[in-house]
């Protein structure tokens, strides 16, 4: 074996996770206490043949610890309105920081600045924790590369584009994302297998990363699709027909809910005259049992994930800084062939 065996190595051996590997290597009484006898003893006899020594670098900075894990999210979590959304996220960094016994800490004293929450400002207590978990649809990249350049520990839940230090070096920003690009390369591929000649996105495209992936996903299939903005679902409508539009791919669930239901009121069928495909969840409530063919983002996996990232960060260990989960195909009821075909 390699001299730069790591915990994922490890943890790939004995077909288990880094952060079991993580709890039965340092003992934790209250957390290492729920790991079965028999994936303790898999992983003690995975390290015993393979020789592996934890860096003593990193049980040392596991002593100085707090065991104390910060969440800073850039845009509220708790109205309604966005709750459905960002729980899965929430639930799996809540589960796996319990199986880790560490405690949670919701930064919330952010004050909002020209419409925009930041993680530092006068008053931030970032160093309380450990380390700190991000969220938010649009993170700035002036923030990043401050974390960054202060060494601060941080995962962000969403894949980020690497910001420039101040000194103009490129800085590694730590994630685990969804894969948006492939995703929607695989939806759009299957229309066009379908018939569809004609095909459009919705969405920004633009801003944040999920949506740029979204955009370079569909143009990857589809160099030459329509690109539409997200307006009122009459006037996105009245453009598609207007293109001669058959199957339309659209950035959030809840906008092709409402553009489904546009669809409907002007006497046409979803999917017979216009197949409507949601590239994601939906980010507000959505009324109706339609099961929108496309894909789901694996939100509480992405939530346990980054947490075991951080973990293995603040462990020392070597690992992947910047991870990207396949997202769950749904076949769904709304794409079909197109009428005629």
């Amino acid at each position: 074996m390699s001299e730069r065996l790591t915990q994922r190595d490890i943890a790939r051996l004995a077909r288990v996770s880094q952060t079991t590997v993580s709890l039965v290597l340092n003992n934790r009484t209250a957390a290492s206490a729920r790991i079965p006898a028999g994936t303790r003893d898999r992983v003690l006899k995975v390290i015993r043949e393979t020789g592996y020594v934890a860096d003593p670098l990193a049980r040392r900075l596991l002593q100085q610890r707090n065991q104390i894990l910060g969440v800073f999210t850039y845009e509220s979590v708790f109205p309604s309105a966005s709750a459905d959304f960002y729980h899965p996220f929430l639930s799996g960094i809540e589960e796996s920081a319990e199986e880790l016994g560490c405690d949670l800490l919701l930064f919330t004293s952010a004050p909002v600045t020209d419409g925009r929450r930041l993680v530092f400002h006068d008053n931030n207590r970032l160093r309380i924790a450990d380390g700190s978990l991000l969220l938010g649809r649009r993170i700035p990249a002036e923030e990043l590369s401050r974390l960054v350049a202060e060494d601060y520990p941080f995962v962000s839940v969403g894949r980020r584009d690497n910001p420039v230090l101040p000194n103009g070096a490129p800085a590694t920003v730590p994630y685990v994302g969804a894969d948006y690009t492939t995703a929607t390369a695989t939806v759009t591929a299957r229309a066009l297998h379908l018939g569809h000649q004609k095909i459009a996105f919705v969405g920004p495209g633009k801003g944040a990363e999920s949506s740029a992936d979204r955009l370079r996903g569909f143009h990857q299939v589809a160099p030459r699709g329509l690109h539409l903005s997200p307006t009122e679902p009459s006037e996105v409508l009245a453009e598609l027909l207007a293109h001669g539009v058959t199957a339309v791919f659209v950035e959030d669930l809840a906008d092709a809910a409402a553009l489904a239901e546009a669809v409907r009121q002007r006497g046409l069928d979803v999917p017979g005259d216009l197949s409507v495909v949601a590239l994601g969840d939906a980010s507000r409530p959505v009324e109706g049992d339609d099961v929108y063919s496309g894909f789901h983002i694996p939100r509480k996996e992405m939530g346990r994930r980054a947490v075991g990232l951080l973990e293995t960060v603040l462990s020392g260990e070597e690992t992947e800084l910047q991870q990207l989960l396949a997202c769950e195909l749904v076949d769904g009821s709304t794409l079909s062939k197109p009428r005629g075909s």
